[in-house]
């Protein structure tokens, strides 16, 4: 018996270590999955775009690339893999003393957007606006729009934010295929959302 117990005095030294170096494992486990958490919040898997002018900013998916239109959108990211995924910024000019509401409701400036930009007669394409929500930022009025597009050989789906600053109207759209809309609806939801308005 007293050699058993001469062996488990030697033993707990190891014994001790073991628990202090499993404990360690637990604790780097845990602040590793806190971590992981917090990158996975509202702006994870985004990146962050601001106007040379310094007038506007938002974000957009992470690895996307900007390419240049003619004739078009001020602004446009697409998907590397996915190329007809799309951010887009669009930037008119209206009566600098008008504001968004001026314009009309939620319902009818979606309307007015999908009959005169999405779906224009003879494109090829008819559009519905799915939903339309109005939201309060920094003393701006902005509307949230929400479409399903059908083009002859696929659908799509865009999500849009318009909002008016001095005298001029932005819109911030996403634009992907149908068959993906479940896999990035989050995240295009992030992108419209993040359009921010600097000065």
């Amino acid at each position: 018996m007293g050699r058993t117990l001469g062996r488990m005095l030697r033993f707990e030294p190891v014994l001790m270590q073991l628990i202090r170096s499993f404990t360690r494992t637990v604790l780097f486990s845990v602040l590793a999955l806190a971590l992981g958490a917090c990158a996975a919040g509202p702006t994870a898997g985004l990146q962050s775009y601001q106007s040379p002018d310094g007038r506007f900013a938002f974000l957009y998916p992470t690895g996307w690339t900007q390419v240049q239109v003619s004739n078009g959108p001020r602004v446009v990211f697409h998907d590397l893999i996915h190329s007809d995924e799309t951010v887009s910024l669009m930037i008119n000019n209206v009566n600098e003393e008008n504001e968004l509401t001026e314009l009309g409701s939620a319902v009818a400036v979606g309307e007015r957007l999908r009959r005169e930009v999405i779906a224009t007669a003879g494109s090829g394409r008819t559009a519905e606006l799915v939903e339309a929500n109005e939201r309060e930022v920094n003393n701006h009025t902005f509307y949230d729009l929400e479409y399903a597009v059908h083009l002859e050989d696929r659908d799509r789906h865009e999500l849009a934010t318009v909002v008016v600053d001095r005298g001029r109207l932005y819109t911030l759209a996403t634009s992907v295929n149908e068959d993906r809309w479940e896999k990035v609806q989050d995240l295009c939801g992030r992108v419209v959302r993040s359009l921010n308005l600097l000065i």
